[in-house]
C-alpha cells in the first residue's frame, strides 16, 4: 500500500494538483478537502495530474467528481492528466471520460 501524497503547484492557467499513491476509501477525503480549499477563479483550469496514482477505488472516483463539482461551482474548468491505464479503463466504463477532459500529460509548471 502506497500512502497518498498531494502536491499543488500554480501555473499561468490555474493550479495543478499531483496525486501520488493510492486514492481510496482511506485517503479520498484528503483530496476532497484539499480541492475544496483551493481558491479557484472563473476561467482558471484545475488539472489533476494522476501520473503517480497507483490505485483508485470508487471513493477515489467520488473524490474526482467532487473536484469537478467544486471547479464548476467556481466557474473554472477541470481536466485529468496522465491518467493511468487501469483508471482510464474504469472512467470509460462508467462514462466519466465524457465529462472530464483527459490530457495525455501534465501541463508544464511554468507554461510556455
Amino acid at each position: 500500500m502506497s500512502p497518498l501524497h498531494l502536491t499543488t503547484r500554480d501555473t499561468p492557467t490555474g493550479p495543478v494538483l499531483e496525486v501520488l499513491g493510492e486514492l481510496d476509501h482511506a485517503t479520498a477525503a484528503r483530496l476532497s478537502d484539499l480541492v475544496a480549499a483551493l481558491p479557484l477563479r472563473p476561467g482558471q483550469d484545475l488539472v489533476l495530474d494522476l501520473a503517480g496514482m497507483e490505485f483508485c477505488d470508487s471513493s477515489g472516483i467520488t473524490a474526482l467528481i467532487a473536484a469537478r463539482n467544486h471547479a464548476h461551482a467556481a466557474r473554472a474548468g477541470i481536466a485529468l492528466a496522465a491518467v493511468p491505464a487501469h483508471t482510464l479503463r474504469v472512467l470509460r466504463m462508467v462514462g466519466l471520460d465524457q465529462i472530464f477532459p483527459i490530457l495525455p500529460d501534465s501541463p508544464a509548471a511554468d507554461g510556455p
